[in-house]
């Protein structure tokens, strides 16, 4: 699926890889396969569509979820080798991968990506709204019109999107997990068109909680610190990219393969099922007020 009228407006971010990032090109591999991660059937016969799912915390989350059980629907935007690996991990497991390229800031596609996963897969019980676009902007005038809508129809537009055509197919008692971000806690200077949504993706899980919970519909978000994936080297320049995360007590950046358990943990009925409306956030001892 080409990208959409808008994406074709917006400027691209400038970082030391093309964008929007691709494993390969990475001069670090992310640990984002779960190499070692050992599954305990938590996540058996259920079936799973993550946005943002080729690589990094989704690529990890979709190794996971497959070791657990879970069969994996992967929606990315068109980095299809890092797509094409991550669902090869998933099969590795035992598990059926699906494939759904496409831009979801287009509204269409957000609708079509939920009936293709239960058209290939047979259901959805576990929906995880993972995709982010970010452009990093040093003052705050310069973000333009275009840019902003952008970063909003990516980052929340299609977490509602998404959601929304995922309710009429997730049963009583399934489970949302969305990705928030240490900057939608705090703030961040240069990103504030992304930490705005990330601000509101924790809004609308605290208030989606309530929403279904009549249904047992869990819903609940992961707000990780800095994370090494592809969209890092893809967005920043060289000087940003190499000293990514030493701002954190830890003195690094999270690996992806460190944040996806989070996920299998909210997925999980066995593991959270008396969790909803809840931020789990693995920020490396960092430590929040609040």
């Amino acid at each position: 699926m080409p990208r959409s009228e808008e994406t074709r407006h917006v400027t691209e971010p400038e970082g030391v890889i093309a964008y929007p990032g691709h494993t390969a090109d990475m001069d670090r591999a992310p640990r984002d396969e779960m190499r070692e991660y050992v599954g305990r059937d938590l996540l058996a016969g259920r079936r799973a569509l993550i946005t943002g799912g080729d690589s990094g915390i989704g690529r990890a989350v979709a190794a996971a979820f497959a070791k657990e059980g879970a069969d994996v629907a992967i929606a990315y935007l068109d980095e299809d080798d890092d797509a094409r690996h991550t669902g090869s991990l998933v099969e590795a497991a035992g598990r059926r991968s699906v494939l759904l390229p496409g831009d979801l800031g287009d509204a269409q596609h957000c609708r079509d990506v939920v009936a293709r996963t239960v058209e290939e897969l047979g259901g959805l019980d576990i929906l995880v709204n993972n995709v982010a676009y970010q452009n990093p902007t040093e003052d705050f005038t310069d973000i333009s019109d275009e840019q902003w809508r952008r970063t909003f129809s990516v980052n929340i537009d299609s977490y509602f999107r998404v959601t929304k055509a995922a309710l009429a197919h997730l049963p009583d008692g399934g489970a949302v997990v969305n990705t928030g971000s240490i900057n939608g806690l705090r703030g961040n200077k240069t990103l504030i068109d992304y930490s705005a949504t990330k601000g509101a993706i924790l809004a609308l899980t605290y208030s989606l909680a309530q929403s279904l919970a009549d249904r047992r519909i869990r819903v609940n978000c992961v707000a990780p610190g800095p994370v090494w994936t592809p969209l890092i080297p893809a967005t920043m320049d060289a000087e940003k990219t190499e000293s990514f995360g030493e701002q954190t007590p830890f003195g690094r950046a999270a690996q992806p393969d460190e944040i996806a358990p989070s996920y299998v943990f909210f997925a999980s009925g066995t593991m959270s099922s008396y969790y909803s409306g809840e931020v789990l956030a693995p920020i490396g001892g960092e430590t929040l007020p609040g």
